[in-house]
């Protein structure tokens, strides 16, 4: 591609949303640019403190409950509270606790503090997703969400690599730089980032909505469940990929290499990607990457080199670009205006509770079964995910927008701080 259309790729990829959203980028990216602790967490406990691997593991995954736990209350919050309380206290509690992580010395102390930290951290999920939908109009939210994704994995891919070099000085001033990028994106969000909630009119009341109206919603209960399902899928790249190539003999490294594929390929395509998918049909691509991922990590059976694994990654990370922002666009259709919180925190739950089943399900099929059945499996999952995608999605009317949410989308009033 010429460098001159390559530009205005990238041009017409970022116009058009507005200074707010870019602001919650901005600390998106600052956020992950320092996201040392949870990588090297492992590392730390075994090497640095000498706990098995055992013990290892129950902290990460009480890091994963706390999560869990946080993302339906914080979901709440981002209603009752507003967005931008909810996104200062969580980032201010990280910050906090993740300092006091560093300082910890007994097993439990250490192990209550990380389930801490899972709840602090994810406790901004529910609220950054729905003020994307506040700010962003309905035309925007597919690309807006594409650009966050892409923050994420920009920055994770810079701290994943200075993390290693830190933990070889200092695992604590891991934890010191950590709190400190998260204090500064509170900061940001402080200074720069209004109020988005919209105003309640009088017919229609951040009352009306509940957890319990979020849970008889049968259509959007419909489309966590389905959500979990495939998240399930892509934390086997964490899970049950490094099991895998360990018992079929590759070193560390060789995953290292092979995973590396996910991250270059997010960067490197989801901006020219992200053109493509925002005026595609979200039912065609919701069933087509729920079957891409599937069938992509099917494909790891039959993986006996580097390059074939790494080639299995490149076809569920293409997946994975492309499932992230459809599906995050529509859970903001789906959800109503005043609800937006409660509705993304069902969300965060949802993807929560896969980091939690994720390690459990590779485990067990792979030790009973052996991995050839996990990635048999994996298929399964995404076939079943992508037949029920197409018959959700076929119920839906063809431009539907959820009545509770039409007030705010042409424009929505928003609160200013």
């Amino acid at each position: 591609m010429p460098l001159a259309a390559r530009r205005r790729a990238v041009r017409e990829s970022v116009s058009g949303l507005p200074r707010e959203f870019w602001w919650l980028w901005t600390s998106t990216l600052v956020n992950r640019l320092g996201s040392f602790v949870v990588t090297f967490m492992a590392l730390y406990l075994t090497v640095g403190r000498g706990y098995s691997a055992l013990y290892a593991g129950l902290v990460i995954s009480l890091h994963g409950l706390g999560g869990v736990v946080s993302a339906l209350g914080s979901g709440v919050m981002a209603d009752r509270l507003g967005r931008r309380p909810t996104l200062l206290i969580a980032q201010s509690a990280t910050a906090g606790s993740i300092v006091l992580l560093g300082f910890m010395q007994g097993p439990v102390a250490i192990a209550a503090v990380a389930f801490f930290v899972g709840m602090a951290s994810n406790a901004s999920r529910p609220a950054m997703q729905a003020m994307v939908a506040d700010i962003v109009g309905p035309q925007d939210r597919a690309r807006a969400f594409a650009l966050l994704y892409w923050a994420v994995n920009l920055g994770f891919a810079v701290s994943s690599t200075a993390a290693g070099y830190i933990a070889e000085s200092s695992y604590r001033a891991g934890f010191v730089i950590e709190a400190g990028m998260t204090l500064a994106c509170a900061v940001i969000v402080f200074l720069k980032v209004p109020e988005s909630r919209p105003l309640p009119k009088a017919e229609q009341t951040e009352a009306g909505v509940s957890l319990g109206t979020v849970l008889r919603d049968g259509r959007y209960m419909a489309v966590v469940g389905l959500s979990c399902l495939i998240a399930v899928l892509f934390q086997q790249g964490n899970v049950g990929l490094p099991v895998a190539m360990g018992r079929a003999g590759f070193s560390p490294a060789d995953y290292g290499l092979t995973i590396a594929v996910n991250g270059i390929l997010i960067v490197a395509l989801q901006l020219p990607l992200m053109r493509f998918i925002e005026h595609r049909d979200p039912r065609t691509l919701m069933i087509f990457c729920s079957l891409l991922a599937g069938y992509g990590f099917g494909l790891t059976a039959f993986a006996g080199s580097v390059g074939a694994f790494a080639l299995t990654v490149g076809v569920w990370t293409l997946a994975e670009i492309g499932y992230t922002a459809t599906q995050a666009g529509l859970v903001a259709r789906l959800a109503p205006a005043h609800g937006r919180g409660r509705y993304q925190g069902m969300d965060t739950l949802a993807w929560s509770a896969a980091i939690l089943i994720a390690p459990l399900m590779s485990g067990a099929v792979i030790d009973r079964f052996g991995p050839e059945w996990l990635w048999g499996l994996c298929a399964v999952v995404g076939t079943f995910a992508g037949i029920g995608f197409g018959l959700l999605m076929r119920r839906l009317p063809e431009e539907s927008t959820p009545a509770a949410a039409v007030p705010d989308e042409a424009g929505p009033e928003v609160q200013r701080a």
